[in-house]
């Protein structure tokens, strides 16, 4: 996770929203019906201090005009600023809004897209917190701020320049006041907007931490209590949250000062204006209407300068958004077909099945080496193996020696740093991920359910099963009983991950979930090793019809599980020490048969401890 928390993102960079611009523009119609509407809410701010200007030159003389067809369009004018400004206002509220929804929906819908894609190593590296953040927290805020700043910033920008032109057109002398105190402006943002950005930078980052901390805390709580690490724990997110309140109102202390520097330097040129022009109404260079008029204007002026800043300031924040969201959206997979690969077989979601080989599951490493990013160790080296189709094998060894690494790469979770992984002699980078996949059963250590169903959990292994497919799957997978008895059957719902179930029902059930696609693979990686031994009973029967005539490959803790495996192969440190089956390796009296003899007396041990 390091590797994202110390990202450093050194300036701001247009490139960044031009990205988010794109994602933007991919709702276009909402978008550009909020920019109509700014538009015809900037025209109202415009034309109106005009017609106040004529109605002080017509009325507010010394011979105000008495014709009543002039008095009738003036007050239609004003009827027409209020309906237009009302139905302008009302427009870009609620296309601004429907933007901000459609960008979030955007952002979050590419997010996801992207997590589907990604490769198994980057669910290794990064934590559920570092995503959530991105998919929750950084969307909504950066959606917000991008919807309504676009209002200011597009509404700033056409006011200002209507403004300067109509200026100009009017009195250039008062028009340059308007306009020279720009270079002030842009110093004073270029250095706090500096500032502002690197302390929300911060502010994100820590942001990260926090969600990561609740994360840990709500999977990691039972843990917690039974080791008694709650002062600990208290104390480590206490040290994150002050650092969180230090940045947050440095930031904080930078963006006040900004607005009203902003504020002050803006009125000041208001005065200006105001000790020019009146200078200029006594010298009767001009009219007091047209002082009126500059006044409005300069206030008006200096609006969208101020709305522009916070905009600006806004933005910086939203940047450390911006950055990680795109950082995730363009996160390249570790693993991907090659595009030849992807004409033929398809890709993640568009299956092309008509040139899907069908699956013999013969298995073969040649000369493969393996090592996990940014290490330098080997984990298995010039490693060579051969798997027939239809053999049950075992792979057996203490923690560390490569029994998961080679499951992995079998899986194509990983991919060979050196070497080749042929399946039924092709090599398997040369068919799709999905057709692998697709072919391949997986049990885990400790079974992962989803809110649901029993049915839906055993359909997720193939989502188009009939009844009577998942009735049969689970029949071998010896679920069928203990789910009858329930109330509702298939129907009860297993709660957030199967916790209204024992650990061995939930075995049971990702075990027919597995096999109801019919995957010519079966891969049980400590399937047993977290089930007593009653729940192991069903297992082991299970193995005997489901794993018949099928390539099964099995990672063992519990050695009494694999006697009847075809090959059994002992791993250390990557090599293979013995290969053979139960027998054979038992006649050699080597590392098997110490390791078997030394679990069955632990078991004997414990099973007299439990009789007493």
């Amino acid at each position: 996770m390091e590797q994202y928390e110390e990202t450093n993102f050194e300036k701001f960079k247009f490139s960044t929203w031009t990205k988010i611009l794109k994602i933007i523009l991919k709702n276009k119609k909402s978008l550009i019906a909020m920019i109509i509407f700014i538009i015809g809410s900037t025209c109202v701010d415009i034309f109106y201090p005009l017609l106040n200007t004529f109605v002080l030159d017509t009325y507010f003389t010394d011979t105000p005009s008495q014709d009543p067809t002039t008095f009738t369009w003036v007050v239609l004018g004003y009827v027409a600023v209020v309906i237009v400004m009302g139905v302008t206002v009302w427009g870009f509220i609620f296309f601004a809004s429907k933007v901000e929804e459609e960008t979030t929906y955007e952002i979050r819908m590419q997010a996801f897209d992207k997590i589907q894609k990604l490769s198994f190593s980057y669910f290794d590296t990064t934590p559920s917190g570092w995503l959530m953040a991105r998919m929750t927290s950084d969307a909504r805020k950066l959606s917000n701020i991008i919807s309504w700043s676009v209002i200011d910033l597009l509404w700033g920008i056409m006011l200002m320049i209507g403004i300067l032109i109509i200026s100009f057109i009017i009195d250039w002398r008062l028009a340059l006041i308007l306009i020279s105190l720009l270079p002030v402006f842009v110093v004073i943002s270029i250095y706090c907007q500096k500032k502002i950005l690197k302390e929300y930078r911060g502010v994100r980052k820590i942001n990260s931490s926090i969600t990561a901390a609740y994360n840990e805390s709500f999977l990691g709580a039972n843990t917690s209590k039974t080791l008694v690490l709650e002062e600990d724990n208290n104390q480590s997110f206490n040290k994150i949250i002050n650092n969180m309140r230090r940045r947050s109102v440095k930031a904080s202390l930078f963006s006040s000062l900004y607005w009203p520097s902003i504020l002050f330097i803006g009125y000041i040129g208001v005065a200006i204006v105001c000790g020019v022009g009146s200078n200029y109404v006594i010298a009767g260079a001009i009219k007091v209407s047209t002082l009126y008029l500059f006044v409005d204007y300069s206030i008006k002026f200096f609006d969208p300068i101020m709305m522009i800043a916070r905009v600006l300031a806004d933005l910086q924040q939203a940047q450390a958004s911006a950055e990680r969201v795109l950082q995730l959206i363009e996160e390249k997979p570790d693993i991907e077909d090659k595009t030849e690969v992807i004409e033929k077989y398809g890709d993640l979601y568009n299956h092309r099945r008509e040139n899907w080989e069908e699956i013999q599951g013969q298995i073969e490493f040649k000369n493969v080496s393996f090592r996990y990013k940014n290490t330098n160790l080997n984990v298995l080296t010039d490693f060579n193996l051969d798997i027939k189709a239809g053999e049950m094998v075992a792979f057996v060894g203490e923690t560390g020696s490569g029994k998961s690494t080679i499951i992995n790469l079998i899986s194509r979770f990983y991919e060979p740093t050196e070497g080749e992984i042929y399946i039924d002699g092709v090599n398997y980078q040369e068919r799709s991920l999905s057709w692998l996949h697709h072919n391949l059963g997986y049990v885990l250590q400790t079974p992962q359910l989803f809110s649901g169903t029993i049915k839906e959990n055993i359909m997720y292994g193939k989502l188009d099963a009939t009844m009577d497919e998942v009735i049969a799957a689970s029949k071998l997978a010896n679920a069928h009983e203990f789910i009858s008895k329930l109330e509702k059957g298939y129907d009860t719902l297993v709660g957030e991950g199967g916790n209204k179930l024992s650990l061995g029902e939930k075995q049971l059930i990702s075990f027919a979930r597995a096999i109801v696609g019919d995957p010519r693979i079966i891969i049980l990686d400590e399937a047993t090793s977290s089930i007593d031994t009653e729940n192991e009973k069903y297992i082991l029967e299970a193995m005997k019809t489901v794993l018949k005539n099928r390539t099964s490959l099995v990672v063992a803790h519990r050695l009494s599980t694999v006697v009847d495996a075809d090959k059994i192969i002992v791993l250390r440190n990557g090599k293979i020490l013995e290969m053979g089956t139960h027998k054979e390796l038992l006649a050699k009296k080597g590392y098997y048969f110490d390791l078997y003899k030394n679990q069955f007396m632990q078991e004997l041990e414990n099973k007299m401890i439990g009789d007493l």
